[in-house]
């Protein structure tokens, strides 16, 4: 089964700003190059490396024709995130497995500039209502560092379950890290939303991030 592609995701966070999920375009290379440039260093730490002594270099171009290629093959579901009309991150839905499975990991990254307005779990909140709702899956997992305060708050606030730890899981940051599971299923739900949970948590601090967290893009890997 291939979900379809393109596919574009509205909604507002619990801070009442409108994010849009949508697929990432050829046009969009100098804002992106901006965006990225931008928070090398702020995203260094929990971006996913290769194992490989000389990995590939890939172009701009490149990479939404594989993104594009993926999404159409229905093997992912690469998304860019947009806060009023501006990149300001990625959500990817990858490994999508039908069948007796019917399952999808999530993994993002923000903007620092964007980091602690509820831009990542509502952006996420988005992909997993469309995973589980429109595309019928039935779970989502997340795996993320356990050092990644910010990305571990994320999952917090919209009630992921912590399923435990997988060593050596991803190579990140140029070697292979631990990293702990956290998933949901349509039970979890119980017919509801994330969307939904999302903004009941929100006004209730569930999930909040204490001040002394150290601050970490939402990788979600």
């Amino acid at each position: 089964m291939r979900p379809p592609w393109p596919v574009v995701l509205r909604g507002a966070t619990p801070l009442g700003e409108e994010i849009v999920l949508d697929p990432l375009r050829r046009r969009d290379r100098v804002a992106w190059a901006e965006v990225r440039g931008r928070n090398r260093e702020w995203l260094g730490p929990w971006e996913a490396t290769s194992p490989d002594s000389q990995p590939q270099v890939v172009s701009f171009a490149a990479l939404v024709r594989h993104y594009t290629r993926e999404a159409r093959a229905g093997r992912m579901l690469p998304f860019t995130i947009r806060l009023d009309g501006r990149i300001v991150g990625q959500m990817v839905l990858f490994g999508i497995s039908w069948g007796s499975l019917q399952s999808v990991a999530a993994g993002y990254w923000v903007d620092r500039t964007v980091a602690g307005r509820a831009v990542a779990p509502t952006a996420l909140a988005l992909a997993v209502d469309h995973a589980l709702g429109t595309m019928g899956l039935h779970r989502v997992e997340v795996n993320i560092r356990p050092e990644n305060g910010n990305s571990l708050a994320v999952v917090r606030k919209l009630g992921f379950r912590d399923e435990g730890s997988r060593s050596a899981y991803l190579h990140i940051n140029g070697q292979w890290r631990d990293h702990r599971t956290f998933a949901l299923t349509t039970e979890d739900l119980a017919g509801g939303t994330l969307m939904e949970r999302l903004h009941i948590n929100h006004i209730s601090h569930i999930g909040d991030t204490p001040p002394h967290v150290p601050g970490a893009p939402g990788e979600g890997t």
